[in-house]
């Protein structure tokens, strides 16, 4: 039986007061940018608030599985990193709690998530998102508010063209007005010029009143005789003039019906129905074009009856038609030429049709089936995305929102990347359809249990200094020592002692510096075949850090300084590269990279020569000075 403990409570309670915060802001991120995308198209146009209303509502029940990912995402890594960071998560597991039972119930409630996410999928959402193309095609559809700037034409009424050279603001009087209407047609067009004018809306929106003083109205007339070639014209001046021009500004719903085909309005079980449905029309399409294609390839042959027979008896395997050719006249092999000519063009418009017809038959199943996968891989990423997020906030330990906002992005936009791209490769059909609409699925779903597994047991994964302290090893780059004066200092240094072990250590350095010539080329078979330690650099690297470590109780700065000169000595990358023999002598025989790593290793003895010679030198400055203080 599931029992409900205080941690879980705790744990759940942390990550739903961030999950509140981030989904809300995720989702109006979403919803901007969506909006970002048709403002130019929408504004302007006078929409009442409840249209506005219903635009926003719409679009955040389409936009909340697309945000539920990110805003878990953003939201387990800002918990778990704020448990990391206050040592809350340490203290967990150090009571014995292994990190999968503390995300336990977070865990649960994401599945619930996810169940959520799909269910919004496949019922609210193709109802939404026709309700939402439906509302944003009457809107762009819906005429724009009539706001005629100065100095321009303006040809948002149908029919019109208006020029005003200045505008009032405060009144709505227009000055030195110019109308051309084209209602009549182009060639019967109507010209006014007023001094003033204003324009105002009926009270049904459905006209526009035009009050214009003291101008001249010109009118084409048309002329009675076809081959005129003066169009009279009729002059009218006026103190006062009011027209209505038509212009329907009320806000009307389209019919949604034309959005029936898309396969983002339909649920799976629709997906799948219209799917059967094209395979069968794109298979009736198919036999079509066969059959159409077999009339074609076999209809009456050119060849008579004789010629058929003579060619049968005759053994001819192919006809030589450039003898043919050759021996026609030139008006009947222009005629043969044009003829071909003729046919081919028409066969290439022919199959052009009927392959853009295929292609567009088999692009609209590509596109139900990416949306019939991805109403599963939607809901899928809010779990994944979780066990991304909590492993990550355990092992950074960095709650707020700096850098958890920073690696959530990151991550999302990598989703993101790699689910547009695979997914549009899938939909032009080079890839399959399942693999390119689960292929972001397929890459995030291992990183989730890489990190879970690594947070689990405690690793380092993300510890910079053991990559660092990798790459040094690696490319033979060494630390420098740094000791400091200890402010407490348990006992003090033998210094006769030292003296004589300090003499050990110099006649040591010098024995093996002389005997080993290190500064020469080592030997290319030996160094692949040999793969034992150096026991003699070995002790003098523990006898030297043991001096390191009891003259490091010592008061005087200057040993102390002293002391930061001796080197770290490498034990084996001298030597050999592993201690596996087959290992070395595999590597020898790879010619570049054995020559390589022979090169290395002859670097690694000059610079342990030296190091010997440094630490004999810094030796001897540490027995003088104790010498002289001591």
């Amino acid at each position: 039986m599931l029992r409900i403990k205080k941690l879980d409570i705790f744990v759940l309670k942390s990550f739903l007061m961030l999950f509140s915060g981030t989904f809300f802001i995720c989702l109006f991120i979403f919803m901007m940018q969506f909006l970002w995308r048709y403002v130019d198209e929408l504004v302007g146009k006078g929409l009442e608030m409840s249209v506005l209303a219903q635009f926003f509502f719409l679009s955040a029940l389409t936009l909340i599985p697309l945000s539920l990912p990110l805003a878990i995402l953003l939201a387990a890594l800002m918990t778990f990193g704020n448990f990391g960071e206050r040592y809350e998560l340490l203290s967990m597991k150090a009571a014995g709690i292994p990190l999968l039972r503390i995300i336990r119930p977070v865990v649960l409630f994401c599945m619930f998530l996810g169940v959520m996410s799909f269910f919004f999928q496949n019922v609210i959402g193709p109802r939404a998102q026709k309700e939402l193309w439906t509302l944003l095609v009457s809107m762009k559809q819906k005429s724009p508010e009539v706001d005629i700037p100065e100095g321009v034409f303006y040809s948002d009424i149908e029919g019109y063209n208006i020029y005003v050279k200045h505008k009032d603001r405060e009144t709505g009087i227009l000055k030195d007005v110019l109308i051309y209407n084209f209602s009549d047609g182009f060639e019967n067009a109507h010209i006014i010029w007023a001094a003033e004018g204003k324009l105002e809306l009926t009270a049904d929106k459905k006209h526009l009143y035009l009050h214009l003083y003291n101008g001249e109205q010109f009118e084409n007339l048309k002329s009675q005789s076809v081959i005129s070639r003066n169009v009279p014209y009729r002059r009218e001046t006026f103190k006062e003039k009011h027209t209505l021009i038509a212009f329907d500004t009320n806000f009307e719903m389209v019919d949604g019906n034309f959005l029936n085909q898309r396969s983002d309005i339909k649920n799976m079980r629709e997906i799948s129905l219209a799917i059967d449905s094209l395979n069968m029309y794109a298979d009736s399409v198919g036999h079509a074009m066969y059959s159409d294609a077999m009339k074609t390839t076999y209809r009456k042959p050119l060849l008579t009856k004789t010629d058929s027979t003579k060619i049968q008896t005759e053994h001819l395997s192919m006809i030589n038609t450039d003898s043919i050719l050759n021996s026609m006249t030139s008006a009947q092999r222009l005629k043969a030429l044009n003829t071909t000519e003729m046919r081919l063009s028409s066969l290439i418009s022919e199959w052009s049709m009927k392959s853009y017809m295929t292609r567009e038959a088999d692009g609209n199943i590509r596109r139900h089936q990416s949306d019939w996968h991805k109403k599963i891989t939607l809901s899928l990423a809010c779990i994944i995305f979780f066990f991304i997020g909590a492993p990550l906030g355990a092992i950074i330990r960095k709650g707020g929102l700096g850098m958890p906002v920073v690696i959530s992005v990151l991550i999302f936009v990598l989703y993101y990347i790699i689910d547009s791209g695979a997914t549009r490769v899938a939909k032009s059909g080079e890839m399959n359809i399942v693999l390119g609409t689960w292929m972001s699925t397929l890459i995030l779903a291992p990183l989730g249990g890489f990190l879970t597994y690594k947070s689990n047991k405690d690793s380092v994964v993300f510890n910079i200094d053991v990559y660092a302290a990798f790459f040094r090893k690696l490319l033979g780059i060494r630390v420098s020592r740094h000791i400091f004066k200890k402010e407490v200092i348990i006992h003090t240094p033998d210094y006769n002692k030292i003296c004589q072990e300090l003499d050990d250590l110099c006649r040591k350095c010098e024995t093996y510096g002389n005997t080993h010539k290190l500064l020469g080329p080592p030997n290319y078979y030996q160094v692949f075949t040999n793969n034992k330690h150096d026991d003699a650099i070995k002790e003098i690297s523990q006898q030297m850090e043991a001096l390191i470590e009891e003259l490091s109780n010592t008061k005087d700065g200057v040993v102390l300084n002293f002391l930061n000169n001796y080197p770290f000595l490498s034990i084996k990358a001298h030597k050999s590269v592993s201690d596996n023999r087959w290992l070395n002598l595999l590597i020898g025989i790879i010619v570049p990279a054995g020559l390589l790593i022979w090169l290395n290793i002859w670097r690694y003895r000059v610079r342990l020569d030296k190091d010997l010679k440094t630490i004999v030198k810094t030796s001897r400055d540490i027995q003088e000075r104790i010498k002289k203080s001591f």
